[in-house]
C-alpha cells in the first residue's frame, strides 16, 4: 500500500454551518471536493497522529462511498485507528456516545440530519471533538480557512474495507474496527432510564405505541430498544429499515414530513403514544392519542419531571433553550430554582454548559432534545425519557401536558419556515429588521407594545466567546415574543424562520387552538418584515 499525495485546488463555500458542510451530492461528487475538506480538517487538528476516531452516518446516498474515501485519508494521515459502524450506519447521538465511551480525539459524521436523500439529495459532514459534541466555531473557522488555501491531499491506494459486519483491519499501518453501533447506545440508555418500569407499559396490551423511524438511521437503533429490549409488538418500529434515499420521504419529524404517523396518531382507535425521529437520529416528534406536543412544552415537561428518571432522579444542574424556543422551560427552573441559559441556535452552544456542569437538559425548537449524557441532541433518548414518565404517572401524553399547563400558564408557540426563498431578497428583509430594531423600544403595534428589540448576540458565561448576528428578536410587554432568523441548515437559497410565542396564565383558554391564539401577532410578524414584499410567498411552505 502506498501512500499518494493529490495536487488539488481550494473550492469556494466550504464553510462548515451550525451542523457541519452540507451541500447537494452532485456537489461532494465532484472530483477532490470531499477529500478537501476532509484533508482540511485533519490539517486544523494538532496532535491527532496515532489518535482515535470515530467514523459513519446517517446512511443516506453516498455515505459508504465517503467512509472509504475518509478511511483511506486517514491512514495517509497518520491516525492510529478508527472506530467505524458496521454497514457505515452511526446514528449521530450514538457516535457522540462512542467518541466519549473510547477517549477518542473526534469524530467524522456524515449526514445532512433532516434534509432530503438520494443521487438528487443532500449530504454533510461534521467534524465532532473529544466530548462527542460538534466543534466549536474556532475549530470550524480554522477548517474553513485551510480549505482556501489547501493545495493536496493524502490518500491510501488500497481496497475499500468490508463494511458489512463487525471485524478487525489494516489499512497501511491503522487499525481499523467495524462495530456494532446499536449494542454501545443501548447500554448507554440503560443506565439512564428505568427499563423495568417501561416495559411494563410498553409490553402490556392496555398500552399502544408507534415509532416511525422514516427509513432513516434509527431504525436498528429503536427496533433493538423497543421490540427486543423492551418487549414491544413487533411492528411497533414503521419505516424502520434505513434507506439511502428515506423512501423518497423527508426525515424530517414534524407534523407535515411524518404524515404517516401523524395519521394514525389523529386517526380512530389512535395509539396512546407516537413518536418520530430524523435522519440522523437527533431530533424527536412526540404525540399523544390526538395530542402533539410541541418541542418547547416537551423540554419543559421533561424538566418539571427530571427527578422521575433515575438518570436525573438527585435533580438537575440546570436547562438550557435556543433563543427562539419558547420560555415554558424558563418558568419551569425559575420554579425549581435553578438557571435556565438562553443561547443561540446550533447544539455546540449547549457544549460548553454541559461540560461546565451548568446545564443538565437542554432544547430546541426545531424537535431537538437532550442531556449531559453526551454531547448532542439525542431522539430516541427523548422518547425513552417520555415513556418513563408515563409509565411512574399511570398518565396519558395529553393530561400530563395540560397539567403542566395548569400549573405554569401555557406558552403557545408555533414556527412558519418559508424554504428556499431567494437569499438576496431575504438578506435584504434581515437587513432591514436590524436598521429597524435599534428604535423599536416602546413602540406600539395595536394592542401590542415593545419591551425590547435586538439582533441576539450571546456571551458564553464559560469561555466569553462572543456570537454576534444570532436572530431578531422583538419582545413585548405582555410576554409575547416575535423571533426572525435564516436558517443554516439548508442547501438550496435560504430559509427564513419566523417564530411567534403567546403567554397564556388563564387555563380556561388553554384549548384555542394554537394557530387562532397566535393569529394577532402573525399578522404582526408580517407587518412588521413585509414577509411578502421580500419573499413573494403568500404563506409559509412549513408551519409546526
Amino acid at each position: 500500500m502506498t501512500i499518494r499525495t493529490v495536487t488539488t485546488t481550494p473550492f469556494e463555500g466550504q464553510k462548515p454551518g451550525t451542523s457541519g458542510l452540507r451541500k447537494a451530492v452532485s456537489v461532494f461528487q465532484k472530483p477532490h471536493y470531499l477529500e478537501n475538506f476532509i484533508q482540511s480538517t485533519f490539517d486544523s487538528l494538532d496532535g491527532c497522529e496515532g489518535a482515535t476516531f470515530v467514523v459513519g452516518g446517517d446512511g443516506r446516498y453516498y455515505n459508504r462511498q465517503a467512509i472509504q474515501i475518509i478511511l483511506k485519508m486517514a491512514a495517509a494521515n497518520n491516525i492510529g485507528r478508527i472506530l467505524v459502524g458496521a454497514n457505515g450506519i452511526f446514528s449521530t447521538p450514538a457516535a457522540s456516545a462512542v467518541i466519549r465511551k473510547n477517549n477518542a480525539f473526534g469524530g467524522i459524521i456524515l449526514s445532512a440530519s433532516h434534509n432530503p436523500g438520494g443521487p438528487n439529495g443532500d449530504f454533510g459532514v461534521k467534524y465532532n471533538v473529544s466530548n462527542g459534541g460538534p466543534a466549536p466555531e474556532k475549530v470550524t473557522n480554522a477548517i474553513f480557512e485551510r480549505t482556501k488555501t489547501i493545495n493536496e491531499y493524502k490518500i491510501l491506494d488500497a481496497a475499500d474495507i468490508n463494511l458489512d459486519r463487525p471485524g478487525s483491519f489494516k489499512l497501511g499501518a491503522m487499525d481499523v474496527e467495524v462495530i456494532d453501533s446499536v449494542t454501545p447506545y443501548v447500554e448507554l440508555m440503560q443506565t439512564l432510564f428505568d427499563f423495568d418500569k417501561i416495559k411494563s407499559i410498553v409490553s402490556s396490551d392496555n398500552f399502544k405505541m408507534c415509532m416511525d423511524s422514516l427509513h432513516a438511521v434509527t431504525g436498528p437503533y429503536a427496533q433493538a430498544l423497543f421490540e427486543q429490549y423492551l418487549g414491544a409488538k413487533e411492528g411497533t418500529v414503521t419505516n424502520g429499515t434505513p434507506l439511502e434515499d428515506f423512501g423518497g420521504g423527508h426525515p424530517d419529524p414534524n407534523l407535515v414530513y411524518a404524515h404517516d404517523l401523524v395519521k394514525i396518531m389523529f386517526g380512530e382507535n389512535a395509539p396512546d403514544f407516537g413518536a418520530a425521529s430524523d435522519g440522523d437520529g437527533d431530533r424527536n416528534m412526540i404525540l399523544g392519542n390526538n395530542f402533539f406536543v410541541t418541542p418547547s412544552d416537551s423540554l419543559a415537561v421533561l424538566t418539571a419531571n427530571a427527578t422521575l428518571v433515575p438518570g436525573y432522579k438527585d435533580g438537575i444542574a440546570g436547562v438550557a433553550r435556543s433563543m427562539p424556543t419558547s420560555a415554558a422551560a424558563d418558568r419551569v427552573a425559575a420554579k425549581l430554582g435553578i438557571d435556565c441559559y438562553e443561547t443561540p441556535t446550533g447544539w455546540k452552544f449547549f457544549g460548553n454548559l454541559l461540560d461546565a456542569g451548568k446545564a443538565t437538559l437542554c432544547g430546541e425548537e426545531s424537535f431537538g432534545t437532550g442531556s449531559n449524557h453526551i454531547r448532542e441532541k439525542d431522539g430516541l433518548w427523548a422518547v425513552l425519557f417520555w415513556l418513563n414518565i408515563l409509565a411512574v404517572k399511570g398518565e396519558s401524553v395529553e393530561k400530563i401536558v395540560k397539567d403542566h399547563w395548569q400549573e405554569y400558564g401555557r406558552n403557545f408557540y408555533s414556527r412558519h419556515d418559508y424554504e428556499e426563498v431567494a437569499s438576496g431578497p431575504a438578506n435584504e428583509l434581515m437587513d432591514r429588521l436590524r436598521s429597524m430594531v435599534k428604535d423599536m423600544k416602546g413602540k406600539t403595534y395595536g394592542d401590542y407594545e415593545v419591551a425590547y428589540s435586538d439582533d441576539f448576540a450571546y456571551t458564553d458565561p464559560v469561555d466569553g466567546s462572543v456570537s454576534q448576528k444570532q436572530g431578531i428578536r422583538i419582545g413585548f410587554t405582555d410576554g409575547s415574543r416575535i423571533v426572525f432568523r435564516l436558517s443554516g441548515t439548508g442547501t438550496k437559497g435560504a430559509t427564513l424562520r419566523v417564530y411567534i410565542e403567546s403567554y397564556e396564565p388563564d387555563s380556561s383558554k388553554h384549548d384555542v387552538e394554537t394557530q387562532e391564539a397566535l393569529s394577532p401577532l402573525i399578522q404582526l410578524a408580517e407587518e412588521i418584515a413585509q414577509i411578502k414584499q421580500f419573499t413573494g410567498r403568500d404563506k409559509p411552505t412549513v408551519i409546526t
